[in-house]
């Protein structure tokens, strides 16, 4: 089981790393030229990590986390002893984090980072080191809102557009890796829409090649226009540390989550009242479509929003917003980080007719989406 090494990317003191140096690497002099190019100038990515590292944050979190204690479960301990039910222990951890509004101070990170903290330091690139608090967490997306409180010369991370994103794409990783300081590793989207990993609850994660080590847990993935595309979560890591798979949650998914963070201090799960399955080949066949992907619908709920607004079991989901949609996790995010009274626009088949229907947002009672 491959699953069982899945890890996230948060970091807890103490680390223990090997660097090796390799005694047969010698660099070029100065003055000597690459084959290829001429002598003209080498590309090389340094402008845009120029401009972009400042948006980049290291965080450090100190906190108290509680336990349930081991020997509380023997009887014997229990009668003879007066043994608490739970411990306490503190914590120290490390990870990263991505300013995305300068002027009052917000930050993107992982919930696992923060989650108990009661003290919060955040380290810039430039080495100044602020107090920052949460401003609300959600754990099921793994998404934290923080803010850097009095700080001075922020600079703010692009926000792009993670549904334009195709396999293949270049992305670069920026964070602070085993708590080194500022580290930036290069690679390309190796997969979208990843799921069933069992990380978090709302999972469609973009999975890149781009080097993620404990540390970099909230950390900027980026595109090569400087834009940000992802927050870097968790890692495949066979042997604890960076085995080139990568999961990021998409900024699309990010955004959403800190909207209502910031609007409400947590975020609030909308439904429309259905239930739904991925499109399979042989799904495909019985309802004659020639698609490959999308969501078939199974049920619609009486009186629901998505009964009142035309949609009807059997219709098959091709888009979500104008955004295709690859699987019902995917579709479950859209609707549940969609603020409640607001509409979703889906793009449905119908018989090998499509159309769009328009569905109001309720509230999630059971704290689901659907």
């Amino acid at each position: 089981m491959l699953l069982r090494y899945l890890t996230l990317t948060g970091i807890r003191r103490p680390v223990f790393a090997t660097i090796v140096i390799c005694p047969i690497c010698v660099l070029p002099a100065a003055s000597a030229t690459i084959p290829g190019f001429g002598g003209g100038q080498i590309p090389s990515l340094a402008p845009l990590l120029r401009a972009i590292t400042p948006a980049v944050v290291s965080i450090s979190v100190r906190g108290l986390v509680r336990e349930d204690n081991p020997l509380y479960q023997d009887q014997y301990f229990r009668q003879f002893f007066d043994v608490p039910k739970q411990l306490e222990r503190r914590l120290e951890a490390a990870g990263s984090g991505v300013i995305v509004d300068a002027e009052r101070g917000y930050a993107l990170t992982n919930n696992h980072v923060v989650e108990h903290a009661s003290n919060i330091q955040v380290g810039t690139k430039d080495g100044q080191s602020f107090s920052a608090k949460v401003v609300g967490r959600d754990a099921v997306t793994d998404i934290a809102v923080i803010q850097i409180l009095k700080g001075s010369d922020l600079k703010s991370l692009p926000v792009g557009d993670s549904d334009k994103l195709e396999v293949g794409d270049f992305v670069v990783a920026i964070g602070n890796p085993f708590g080194l300081g500022q580290t930036v590793t290069s690679g390309i989207v190796s997969a979208l829409g990843r799921s069933g990993l069992g990380i978090e609850g709302y999972e469609d994660f973009i999975q890149t090649d781009a080097s993620i080590n404990p540390g970099n847990s909230g950390g900027a993935l980026i595109n090569l226009r400087g834009e940000l595309i992802g927050i870097n979560t968790a890692i495949l890591a066979p042997g604890g540390g960076s085995a080139g798979i990568g999961f990021a949650v998409p900024v699309n998914i990010a955004r959403s989550a800190m909207e209502q963070i910031v609007l409400h201090g947590e975020v609030r799960r909308g439904q429309i009242g259905i239930s739904t399955q991925d499109l399979t080949p042989k799904l495909a066949a019985t309802f004659h479509t020639k698609r490959t992907a999308g969501v078939l619908i199974d049920e619609v709920v009486p009186k629901s929003p998505a009964e009142q607004a035309g949609i009807r079991k059997g219709d098959l989901v091709v888009e979500a917003n104008g955004a295709p949609v690859r699987s019902a996790s995917q579709l479950r995010n859209k609707i549940g980080l969609t603020a409640v009274g607001d509409r979703i626009e889906l793009a449905v088949e119908r018989n090998g007719a499509a159309q769009t229907i328009l569905v109001r947002v309720e509230g999630a009672n059971d704290g689901s989406a659907r």
